[in-house]
């Protein structure tokens, strides 16, 4: 399966239309000494898988925090949708349809797979004490809801077989796929994937690869990835955006950024 090109600009409900549906600019980020993070540019287009690759060191984590909400900017703004959402925690710029997964998976160990699913999405009824005093017959009707989501999502992440086993028993690439499963169960229009292909054997990063690709394909959700991988870049992205020394180096499609004697010279340079 091929990454399918989606020209349209995309207009999410509420929000007014943009070329970009997240934009960096001016984003800066220093930790004592070290310039992490250099007056960064960046746009993601919709509906588009973008693939975020460097040398080591060159800043592309760093850049995640920032836009994730992990981490403050120094300087600069990030927009999602138009609406700037710098300094913004985690979870308020999953309210606003932008969700991120971690490199080391963040299971819930000791929690079965269907479990973690169903724990996923925000603002639960049966979060609140009154809820479940007052309002007990909707709770109910919530958690079946969330529980058949939590099925369907199974099938779809290829977990159904290990639904009842604990998360923590799960395999590095099975943690993969559960980490995906728990950002579709809030059904973001925006998935940021930090290194999807670490830790991942070679069979379960086929499905995993061709899982990413159907949400763009087929649910028409915006990808912006981070990975070493350059096999899996090629197979999954549409552009490619280069950084080096914490700045943005070159963009284009793949096979234009390989080629750029830049990147060649920041891979072969060794930027730290």
């Amino acid at each position: 399966m091929k990454p399918q090109s989606n020209k349209a600009v995309m207009e999410r409900d509420g929000h007014p239309r943009h070329e970009a549906v997240l934009e960096c600019s001016g984003l800066s980020k220093s930790f004592g000494g070290i310039h992490a993070v250099r007056n960064m540019a960046l746009q993601v287009r919709p509906g588009l898988i973008t693939g975020l690759i460097g040398p080591n060191g060159a800043g592309k984590s760093t850049l995640f925090n920032l836009i994730s909400g992990v981490l403050r900017p120094d300087t600069g703004e990030v927009r999602l949708f138009g609406e700037e959402i710098s300094g913004l925690r985690p979870h308020k710029i999953a309210r606003k349809g932008m969700i991120r997964t971690f490199q080391l998976s963040r299971e819930m160990a000791r929690l079965t797979v269907l479990e973690n699913l169903m724990l996923a999405p925000q603002g639960q009824l049966g979060e609140h004490l009154a809820s479940l005093c007052f309002s007990a017959g909707r709770v109910r009707d919530e958690e079946r809801r969330i529980e058949a989501q939590a099925w369907a999502v199974l099938d779809r992440i290829d977990l159904a077989q290990v639904r009842d086993e604990y998360a923590g028993n799960l395999s590095g690439g099975q943690k993969k796929l559960l980490e995906l499963g728990r950002a579709l169960m809030i059904d973001p229009e925006i998935i940021l994937l930090d290194e999807p292909g670490a830790g991942v054997n070679p069979a379960l990063m086929g499905l995993l690869s061709d899982m990413i690709l159907r949400l763009q394909a087929e649910h028409g959700k915006t990808i912006l990835i981070v990975e070493h991988d350059m096999d899996l870049i090629a197979k999954l992205c549409h552009r490619v955006v280069v950084m080096a020394e914490g700045r943005h180096l070159v963009e284009g499609s793949f096979d234009e950024v390989a080629a750029d004697k830049r990147v060649i010279e920041a891979y072969l340079g060794g930027v730290s």
